[in-house]
C-alpha cells in the first residue's frame, strides 16, 4: 500500500461519514457544513485519482458557488424552529428504509461475494484522463458541437432571465 492508496481510503471513510452526518442532522446549517466537508473529500479523492481539473472544478463550482447558494436559501427561509421540521414515521418512510437496506445488501453481495474482474480499458491512460489538456482536447475536438449547442442554450437562458426580470421591474 502506498501513500495515495492510504489517502484514498482515508478520504473515502471521511466522505461516507460526512454524508451520513449530513443526512442525519436536524439543523440545516450544520447539514450544509457537512455537505461542504463532503465536497472537499470528493475533491481529494479526485486528486488521488490524478484528476486535477475535476478536483479544482469540484471545489470552485460545488463547494464554492453551490454551497453559497444553499446557505443563502437556508438563511432566507429562517428555519429557527426545528419542531416544524420533524415528521411522524409513516408507511412511506418504512418502505424507504426497507428499500435502502435491500440496496445495501445487494451492494454488499456484489462487492464481497462476486469474484469478477473489473474492466481495465483505460488503465494505462488513467493519469492523463483527468488533466486539463485531455479535457480541453476532447472538448474542442470530439465534443465541439455539443459544447457550442450548450453555450447557445445558456445564452438563451440568460437572455430569457433578463427579459423576465425586466418585465417585473416595469
Amino acid at each position: 500500500m502506498n501513500v495515495e492508496t492510504i489517502f484514498f481510503y482515508l478520504l473515502g471513510a471521511v466522505f461516507v461519514g460526512s454524508a451520513l452526518m449530513m443526512v442525519t442532522r436536524r439543523n440545516p446549517v450544520i447539514a450544509a457544513l457537512y455537505l461542504i466537508l463532503n465536497f472537499f473529500c470528493l475533491a481529494g479523492i479526485y486528486l488521488t485519482l490524478h484528476a486535477q481539473f475535476i478536483a479544482v472544478i469540484q471545489i470552485l463550482v460545488y463547494a464554492g458557488a453551490i454551497m453559497v447558494l444553499f446557505v443563502f436559501v437556508i438563511m432566507l427561509l429562517n428555519l429557527s424552529d426545528e419542531r416544524r421540521l420533524s415528521e411522524a414515521i409513516s408507511f412511506k418512510k418504512i418502505v424507504a428504509g426497507g428499500l435502502s437496506v435491500a440496496l445495501l445488501l445487494e451492494l454488499l453481495y456484489i462487492f464481497v461475494y462476486r469474484k469478477t474482474d473489473l474492466p481495465t480499458l483505460n488503465a494505462e491512460r488513467s493519469i492523463e484522463i483527468g488533466t486539463v489538456e485531455s479535457i480541453g482536447r476532447h472538448l474542442f475536438t470530439k465534443f465541439l458541437f455539443p459544447f457550442e449547442v450548450t453555450s447557445i442554450l445558456l445564452l438563451a437562458a440568460i437572455v430569457g432571465a433578463v427579459v423576465l426580470a425586466k418585465r417585473r421591474l416595469d
